[in-house]
């Protein structure tokens, strides 16, 4: 199952327009000031990524809840290219029965283990390609 997007480049600084579609667009700039920064993008797909997993798994096991919220925060290390070295993942949830909090719990760990696409994306043994294509 093969995705793809699109960045336009702006014509200022680092701001890109992204794209998948005719219908979905968001505003991302290297910089963060006229959009989201891309490392902050990131966290915000890994965030929607597993919370999505955890809603999903969680409506499954019939267990219902009144909010979520995943907050996700990301330490980088100083030097270039500053990635991430450490990620936090911590879900807010409310109305869970308490009953339901080891089914939740469960909800959690599935989508880290298994089901979360980003998450494992950050796999070492992922391939990846470049090309280059000069046009007039």
């Amino acid at each position: 199952m093969a995705e793809r997007v699109e960045l336009l480049w702006q014509g200022r600084g680092m701001v890109f327009e992204g794209r998948r579609d005719d219908r979905h667009s968001i505003t991302i700039d290297g910089d963060g000031d006229e959009g989201i920064s891309p490392l902050a993008a990131f966290l915000l797909g890994l965030g929607a990524c597993t919370g999505s997993d955890v809603a999903d798994i969680a409506a499954k096991m019939h267990v219902p809840i009144g909010r979520l919220r995943v907050e996700v925060g990301g330490e980088r290390v100083p030097d270039v290219p500053r990635r991430y070295r450490r990620l936090r993942f911590t879900y807010r949830l409310g109305g869970v029965d308490e009953t339901d909090h080891a089914r939740i719990e469960r909800a959690v760990a599935l989508s880290h283990e298994k089901y979360c696409s980003a998450l494992h994306t950050l796999r070492q043994d992922i391939e990846f390609s470049t090309s280059i294509v000069f046009e007039d």
